[in-house]
C-alpha cells in the first residue's frame, strides 16, 4: 500500500514509519514540527519508498499521487502545562490539527477512496466514572476546562470520522490510544516518563504529586504500533482500545524506575497538582482488541524501560 501518516516525525508518527516501510509499504510522511521532532525521521533519509511533505494539516492539503490508507496522527499530546510541548500551551494549534486536521485528511482519504485510520486517545473518557474504560462509555469530560482543547478536539475528530463513514462510505477506523512510552519520547515532554527517567538518570529523586496512589496503565511503543496495524488491515469502523492493561499506582512505578536504573535518591512526594479533569485513575478494556484484532500487549514493563533507557541516556549525553 501507499500510506499517508500525518504527524510523522512525532514519537509514535516515527515508529509507524518505520513499521509500514519494514512491512513493504510504502509510506508519505507529513508534519509541521510544532512537536515532531526531524531527528526521529533522519534515519529513513534516502528510502526510496518514504516520502516526506513538510506541511500543517490544519490548512488545504495535497498529496501527489495515489493512496490506499491515511493515517491521522498529528496532534500535540502532551497535557503537561510546565512542558512547551504541552497542548495546553498550544490550545489553538492542538485543536486546530484535531477539527480542521480531520476534516482535511478525511477529504484526502474520500478522493482517493483509501482507508482512514484517525488516532484517538483515552483522554475522550475525561476523568472516568467507570473503570476499566470500555468503548461504549460516553466519558466524563468537562468541555472548557484546560485540558478540553485535546479532549474536545479528539471527541469531534471521532464524531466526523463516523458521519464521514455514515455519509459518505469512508472506510474508517478509530484507535482509542491508552499511555504508551519508549524510544524518541521528547526528554522535555513533562509526562511521568521522560521526567521520572531524567530524574532517576541523574541521580535525583523522583517527584511523585500527592500520595501516588493515582494509576496509569503503561504501553510499549511495539505493542501499540502492532495494534495500529493490525486495525489497520482490518474492517473495524467501530472505536478500538490499545493500551496495556496492566495497571500501577506512580509511586510503584517510580520504585520501578528506580530499581532499574540503579537510582539511590529515592522518592520525594509533593503537593498535589493534579487538575480539573486529570483522570485518577486510567486502565483499558482491550476485550474488543482481543476479540475482533486477537491483539494484547507482550511487553512487560520491566523489558520496556530496559529498552527505553538507553534512548534517554543518549539524550542526556550519558553514552
Amino acid at each position: 500500500m501507499r500510506i499517508l501518516i500525518t504527524g510523522a516525525a512525532g514519537f509514535l508518527g516515527s515508529h509507524l514509519c518505520d513499521r509500514l516501510l519494514a512491512e513493504g509499504h510504502e509510506v508519505v510522511g507529513m508534519d509541521n514540527f510544532i512537536t515532531g521532532n526531524q531527528e526521529n525521521l533522519a534515519h529513513l533519509a534516502g528510502n526510496e519508498r518514504f516520502t516526506f511533505i513538510r506541511a500543517d494539516v490544519s490548512n488545504y492539503i495535497f498529496v501527489p499521487g495515489g493512496l490506499d490508507a491515511v493515517m491521522h496522527f498529528a496532534s500535540p499530546a502532551s497535557p503537561n502545562k510546565d512542558s512547551p510541548l504541552g497542548y495546553v500551551n498550544l490550545p489553538i494549534q492542538t485543536m486546530k490539527a484535531g477539527a480542521l486536521g480531520t476534516h482535511n485528511t478525511l477529504g484526502v482519504a474520500r478522493v482517493h477512496n483509501a482507508r482512514y485510520l484517525l488516532a484517538s486517545t483515552s483522554e475522550i473518557y475525561g476523568d472516568p466514572e467507570i473503570h476499566p474504560q470500555v468503548e461504549s462509555y460516553w466519558g466524563h469530560v468537562n468541555p472548557i476546562g484546560e485540558r478540553s482543547v485535546y479532549d474536545e478536539a479528539k471527541r469531534f475528530a471521532e464524531a466526523l470520522t463516523m458521519a464521514y463513514h455514515r455519509f459518505h462510505g469512508l472506510n474508517t477506523s478509530i484507535v482509542r490510544i491508552f499511555n504508551t512510552y519508549g524510544p524518541r519520547m521528547d526528554i522535555e515532554d513533562g509526562r511521568v516518563v521522560p521526567n521520572f527517567l531524567k530524574q532517576a538518570l541523574t541521580g535525583q529523586p523522583l517527584t511523585v504529586y500527592g500520595d501516588g496512589s493515582q494509576t496509569r496503565s503503561f504501553c510499549y511503543a511495539s505493542d501499540l504500533v502492532e495494534g495500529i496495524y493490525r486495525l489497520l488491515l482490518s474492517d473495524e469502523h467501530e472505536p478500538v482500545n490499545v493500551g496495556n492493561p496492566v495497571e500501577t499506582t506512580i509511586l510503584e512505578f517510580a520504585e520501578t524506575i528506580n530499581r532499574i536504573t540503579g537510582n539511590r535518591a529515592g522518592v520525594v512526594h509533593l503537593d498535589s497538582q493534579r487538575t480539573e479533569g486529570d483522570p485518577q485513575r486510567r486502565r483499558p478494556d482491550i476485550g474488543r482488541a482481543l476479540e475482533r484484532l486477537d491483539w494484547t500487549p507482550v511487553v512487560s514493563l520491566d523489558d520496556g524501560l530496559e529498552r527505553t533507557i538507553p534512548y534517554f541516556k543518549k539524550q542526556l549525553g550519558l553514552l
